[in-house]
């Protein structure tokens, strides 16, 4: 009998050491079950070994392949006569069928595993049966099957397994919006896998952490955790769907839908190609459905959702089709039109998911409500939007600013202002929390996206109250917050500092390779790698604990005018609104539509670009033609009456994002003026108190490949006497930025490049390669002036909500409160006289604003000179 026990508990050793192998090492445990394979194994063995094959199959994605291993192991555990042996096997082929779309046989092959299972083993099936069950969306049987299962394994001792239930449930508690209670689970079931050294399941479990975080509404932290993974999945060479996953909703959430939507389609097309789990394609279609959505592609989002809807039936999970059904009915009303039937579809998606206690229930609400009050139905639309609002207390931030974007929808609704505005304010309080906890300005500003239904449902009662004060404040509310605050400096990197130097230096040889006519294709690929990896790291800073909310005191604006004006334009349902601020008043005017204005914009930037390529033979006259009459029609676009009352002194323009980058002395009311433009009032009234550095130290800097080579730099260092100079190979990215830190005065000369598809890599091409913004980021203190020779210095990419980012974006907040840059090309030539006396009037004491009026106004004979000085704005304070 002895002898009989101890050799019963040498095979289960073996049987565990192996299948531990395979959700830990699973190389380790391909090779270690051939070799067992390999030298004539009993049943009981072979079955072990094939099981463990099996495993490491399924769990890498090759579902089929899994499903042979496994039924082959079934077969030799039934030879073997061990019932223990042959329920691990049915529990683990249940698994692999219901992720290949067999639920039914799959849960089927469970029951009959527990029937067979000893208490000894018993833990084990009904733990990996609660896997199932999550995955499917039964959360209370699962539940169920690990209270059980933890208890037993307890009892057996059973550190591997128990750990196993812990992540597991971990796992229940985070689809059931309970992060914090998720991750003291998902910590103990890591400190467990790291003790007995599962490598694997330790990886896992750094996963769920993050992703407990992004539900938590931590996403630095989330970013962090996934990045850990990555690694370590990487280095293990496992494939990691769960992580793609994940990362697609924290993009999403971020606002950056583009990104999100692009990693959703690419590890669809992967689990695909590797004839992956069911369970997890369909999660992925829903997740890139969703993405989709978000990106403004509706078409596409109601393709993917149709797709994980059709999944969902033969995987029989409640979970998918309910989920699947929220995104295609979104997608279907963003399309148009609503209809009875549109609102029956959502108000029964809503109902199913509040059944499934899913965290998506409340959207579905919102979207019922949204559905019903488009068609009158106020009944309705009150009991959705009550839902909704029921959450505006709990949960993540952006779940919180939902509920009251709720809460603001019904008491629109009903009539009542006062708690329509006050559910805004709340909303867009909670939001400003969110946002201070991210150190990306990427993050930053895209996360205001969250509060433009917020914003917009205030601005258009504000529109029409008759209040323009009122107004003011509201459109200030949530109008370009990132740059009229002090920026988050990232902490010293040495690893994106790296990542940017390595940058600059692919991007040389990139040229370089371009100008021989040499293959570029890896270093292309090199290029986007590189930039891929500053990106990331820059999303996991941190930022600050505590809020600073936006907006403006209008009384203290008002105060600090002087004799300025201010001009703050407002898209409300694209229609312009004009706000006409001096120190005694603010008046209200309508103006054109928006549409029209980037329309007139668009015409009048072809002709300056035109007429800054230098063509001598060509006959400007068409060109100016064009530049005379887009003048006035932007004017009456963009200010309409409110241009007959600006009085004499300067103007500040306060334009929507989408409108910043206009070349605002084309417009008659303006050209002749004193004039800046800023992105926010806020914006306007940090920069006009801030204080210059004592030393009037000015900085002066070229870069390579100009025509002129920079011409107007050394002319003027002549007029400064504290002045440094960087040109040819001293104009490094390093050197510039050590010498702008700090300074009075700075001058770049350089080719400038605007990124539209990626702002932050927006850069001035310096000696070693590109200064890009991610750069200029990490300056101590960025340059009191600032004057930028280059083209499209300074354009800005609108984003979120009405957030601009680029390299004039970057430096307001980090303390440069005066800027002159260009918003469309520049003819090389023609600044280098216009920069000579720019300075010239800058030396005699005036400030940027004045002294590019005073420029526009000398060069009047040079048709490319002309276009050149109203291609460059005095941005910030003036």
């Amino acid at each position: 009998m002895k002898g009989t026990a101890q050799a019963a508990a040498e095979q289960l050793r073996s049987q565990e050491e192996l299948l531990q192998l395979a959700v830990s090492r699973p190389r380790d445990a391909i090779a270690r079950a051939q070799r067992i394979m390999a030298a004539q194994p009993s049943p009981y063995e072979a079955s072990i070994a094939h099981q463990a094959v099996g495993i490491v199959h399924r769990d890498n994605g090759d579902i089929s392949a899994g499903i042979r291993e496994l039924r082959a192991a079934l077969r030799l555990a039934r030879r073997a006569g061990s019932s223990d042996r042959e329920a691990d096997v049915l529990s683990s082929l249940g698994a692999a069928l219901v992720y290949a779309g067999k639920t039914s046989q799959g849960l089927a092959y469970f029951e009959r595993a527990v029937r067979l299972a000893s208490d000894s083993s018993l833990g084990r099936v009904l733990n990996r049966r609660a896997a199932l069950m999550w995955a499917l969306g039964r959360y209370a049987p699962a539940l169920e099957d690990l209270r059980r299962a933890l208890v037993l394994l307890d009892r057996a001792g059973d550190p591997s397994w128990t750990a196993r239930a812990l992540n597991n449930r971990g796992l229940i508690y985070l689809s059931l919006g309970s992060p914090g209670r998720a991750d003291v689970d998902l910590a103990a079931a890591g400190r467990i896998f790291a003790q007995i050294g599962h490598e694997l399941a330790l990886v896992h479990t750094v996963l769920n952490r993050g992703i407990a975080s992004f539900r938590s509404g931590d996403l630095p932290t989330a970013l962090e955790f996934f990045e850990r993974a990555e690694r370590r999945y990487q280095a293990l060479n496992v494939p990691a769907p769960a992580l793609s996953q994940a990362r697609c909703a924290v993009l999403r959430a971020a606002g950056l839908a583009g990104d999100a939507l692009a990693q959703a389609d690419t590890a669809v097309r992967e689990i695909e190609k590797a004839n992956g789990r069911s369970t997890k394609r369909g999660e992925l279609l829903l997740m890139a459905a969703d993405c989709a959505l978000a990106a403004d592609q509706p078409q596409a989002a109601i393709d993917r959702a149709r797709a994980a809807s059709r999944l969902s039936q033969s995987l029989k999970s409640d979970w998918l089709r309910a989920h699947a059904s929220l995104v295609l009915i979104q997608a279907q009303y963003v399309v148009g039109p609503a209809a009875g039937r549109l609102l029956a579809a959502a108000s029964q998606t809503a109902i199913r998911l509040d059944q499934l206690r899913s965290r998506e229930a409340p959207r579905a609400h919102l979207l019922a409500g949204r559905i019903a009050l488009g068609l009158g139905r106020r009944v309705d639309a009150e009991r959705h939007l009550l839902a909704v609002a029921r959450t505006q207390r709990h949960g993540p931030a952006i779940s919180r600013a939902s509920g009251w974007l709720g809460a603001a929808l019904l008491a629109d609704a009903l009539g009542e202002p006062r708690r329509m505005l006050a559910a805004c304010r709340r909303g867009l309080e909670v939001l400003d929390d969110h946002r201070w906890t991210l150190g990306a300005s990427e993050l930053r500003a895209q996360a205001t996206a969250h509060g433009t239904e917020l914003a917009t449902i205030a601005l258009r009662y504000a529109a029409k109250a008759g209040r323009p004060r009122f107004f003011l404040g509201w459109a200030e509310r949530w109008r370009a917050t990132s740059v009229s605050v002090p920026a988050v400096r990232p902490p010293a990197d040495a690893e994106l500092n790296a990542d940017l130097a390595m940058l600059r230096a692919v991007t040389v040889r990139l040229d370089e390779a371009r100008e021989r006519g040499a293959a570029t294709a890896a270093l292309q690929r090199e290029q986007l790698r590189l930039e891929g990896a500053v990106r990331a790291r820059s999303l996991l800073a941190r930022g600050t604990s505590a809020a600073a909310a936006g907006g403006v005191d209008v009384t203290e604006l008002l105060d600090q005018l002087g004799d300025a004006q201010l001009v703050e334009l407002v898209d409300v349902d694209g229609a312009l609104y004009v706000l006409l601020c001096t120190a005694d008043r603010v008046r209200q005017f309508r103006a054109g539509v928006t549409a029209e204005a980037v329309r007139a914009a668009e015409y009048a930037g072809f002709a300056l670009r035109r007429l800054a390529r230098d063509r001598p033979h060509s006959d400007p006259a068409s060109t100016l033609a064009i530049l005379a009459a887009a003048g006035p029609r932007l004017e009456t676009a963009l200010l309409g009456p409110a241009a007959g009352y600006l009085g004499d002194g300067p103007v500040v323009v306060v334009p929507p994002g989408k409108l910043h980058g206009i070349p605002w002395a084309l417009l008659p009311a303006l050209g002749n003026r004193v004039f800046s433009v800023v992105p926010s009032a806020a914006a306007w009234l940090r920069a006009s108190t801030a204080r210059p550095p004592e030393r009037h130290h000015v900085t002066l800097a070229r870069g390579p490949g100009l025509t002129t080579d920079g011409a107007e730099v050394p002319q003027v260092a002549k007029l400064y006497d504290d002045v440094t100079v960087l040109s040819g190979a001293q104009a490094t990215a390093r050197n510039v930025l050590a010498a702008l830190d700090g300074a009075w005065l700075g001058h770049i000369a350089a080719h400038g490049s605007f990124r539209a598809d990626s702002p932050l890599f927006s850069s001035l091409r310096m000696h070693d390669g590109p200064l890009t913004v991610y750069d200029f980021e990490q300056l101590g203190r960025a340059p009191y002036r600032l004057v930028l020779s280059s083209c499209d210095s300074g354009v800005l990419a609108p984003v979120g909500a009405d957030e601009l980012l680029g390299l004039v974006a970057s430096l307001l907040p980090l303390g440069t409160a005066r800027i002159v840059a260009g918003v469309v090309q520049l003819n090389d030539r023609a600044v280098v006289p216009l920069m000579v006396q720019l300075h010239q009037h800058l030396r005699a004491g005036r400030g940027l604003a004045e002294s590019m009026l005073l420029v526009r106004r000398e060069a009047t004979a040079d048709p490319v000179e002309r276009a050149a000085a109203v291609s460059l704005l005095a941005l910030g304070a003036g």
